[in-house]
């Protein structure tokens, strides 16, 4: 058995395994890789590490989130024709995330064309769209729905369970369970793992018992969350200065996962009169989308969120929120000079309407920023928050005038306390543990974390492309 590290080694981008059991080749996550001057290149790269993608028997998805289902049209222009496997609730979501992700790179190439164009240069330089709407609207035909707890039989001699990771909607941890001479060896893959006792979602689902290899990632391997009355406090102060100080409160956030969370906290700050009555707009179509899905599937969600929405039902005027579907409406916002909360994608600042929400608003100091989610490095999001007096938008210099807030509490990832007691139900250390899906540091952090308070031996850190025989 073979494992392929493609991404998210060292790194929290990119997700990418490439398994060869036997005869049987498969992929776990096809993740674009996101952040930094090096990302255009990465996934240009993607895909053509010494192997054809038409000989992949199948894909597994752990959930809907771009760096980790974002190469799908790529790998699908490429020549892939086989399944990819995932949850309805991240089948759901990936019909809006991959259309979106592909709009996004065609608006940005059109962007750098007319740019150029002005400049009195031609189209030379401008980078092409890593695929097109068709292309990944094409690609969603590939999805195959799975179902949380039950064996699914793949190819040859290969089977898979979903478990619920409590990451975002519809998030997964992998069991796969490869048939090999008479014995059954048994591959899990954390996935992103979401908090105990967090908002909206249920907890992760317990690993199975035994493992032989485990992947596991380690976004905050390094660091605890701060608790949720800490961040409650942070958010309530920000909104309390923004309005004393007349300006408006941005809130970059992630489509998928973080709006619908932030959209919680504030309507239960509000009913606990913790905050005044509020008017919210969500200025994201994929965050409108994901939001509707959300409310789609009840089921998936605690029981506190589903009071939360029959009170949020019930008063209305507590918490106007609105949904922004259009271009104008979108623009619009911008005469909104105090009083507005507007939360917007992209959630690390990259792409997206939230770029023209902080060209307005980052040069005013009576404005403030709330950062929700981390931040990858060379990000626009990764810049404000380490402290950059001066940033580029479009290309034009942008001063930081506005208040920037972190806030930790909110994190969609389990921080290093809770990736251990997830680990902690394995009845026995794995024969091989890999930690991946982090900066260098937190996994070095996290694999020390695995040795010092659970005792397992055998932890290891791949590189990028590193390939490991089993």
């Amino acid at each position: 058995m073979r494992l392929g590290f493609l991404g998210a080694a060292g790194e929290v981008t990119g997700s990418c395994t490439l398994v060869e059991a036997g005869k049987v080749r498969f992929l776990v996550d096809c993740g674009m890789f996101q952040g930094g001057s090096d990302a255009r290149r990465k996934n240009l790269a993607a895909l053509h590490f010494g192997f054809d993608v038409r000989a992949i028997d199948f894909v597994l998805l752990t959930h809907a989130h771009i760096d980790h289902s974002g190469l799908l049209p790529r790998l699908a222009m490429l020549g892939y024709r086989g399944p990819v496997y995932a949850t309805q609730a991240t089948i759901d979501l990936l019909e809006v995330l991959l259309p979106d992700s592909a709009h996004i790179q065609e608006k940005e190439a059109e962007w750098q064309l007319r740019h150029r164009h002005r400049r009195g240069k031609d189209e030379r330089g401008v980078q092409p769209p890593l695929y097109t709407v068709a292309q990944a609207m094409a690609s969603l035909k590939l999805l195959r729905p799975v179902v949380y707890g039950q064996a699914e039989k793949l190819a040859g001699n290969v089977s898979v369970v979903y478990r619920d990771a409590g990451h975002i909607l519809g998030s997964a941890s992998l069991e796969v369970i490869v048939a090999d001479e008479g014995r059954a060896r048994h591959l899990v893959f954390s996935g992103d793992l979401g908090m105990y006792d967090r908002l909206v979602l249920r907890d992760p689902s317990p690993p199975p018992a035994e493992a032989d290899v485990l992947l596991v990632e380690s976004t905050y391997g390094n660091r605890l969350h701060r608790s949720l009355p800490e961040t409650e406090d942070e958010i309530v102060a920000a909104f309390e200065r923004t309005r004393a100080a007349g300006g408006n409160l941005i809130i970059p956030a992630f489509a998928v996962g973080r709006t619908q969370e932030i959209i919680y906290i504030l309507a239960d700050l509000v009913r606990r009169k913790r905050l005044s009555p509020l008017k919210v707009y969500v200025d994201s179509p994929m965050a409108n989308s994901a939001t509707r899905i959300t409310l789609a599937n009840q089921d998936l969600l605690d029981s506190e969120t589903r009071e939360l929405i029959v009170w949020l039902q019930a008063h209305p005027k507590q918490m106007s929120l609105e949904l922004v579907a259009d271009v104008e409406r979108s623009i619009a916002l911008n005469d909104i000079r105090h009083g507005a909360v507007i939360l917007s994608a992209s959630g690390m600042c990259e792409a997206g309407r939230i770029k023209y929400h902080l060209r307005e608003n980052l040069p005013r100091s009576e404005c403030s920023i709330l950062i929700a989610g981390f931040q990858a490095a060379g990000t626009l999001g990764r810049r404000l928050v380490d402290g950059a007096r001066l940033v580029h938008i479009f290309g034009q210099p942008v001063p930081v005038r506005a208040r920037i807030y972190t806030v930790g509490g909110l994190s969609a990832h389990a921080d290093q306390a809770a990736l251990l007691k997830w680990l902690g139900g394995f009845r026995q250390a794995p024969a091989h543990t890999f930690v991946v899906h982090g900066e260098a540091g937190a996994s070095a952090d996290f694999k020390q974390a695995i040795e010092t308070h659970l005792g397992w031996a055998n932890v290891n850190l791949p590189v990028p492309g590193e390939s490991v025989t089993l």
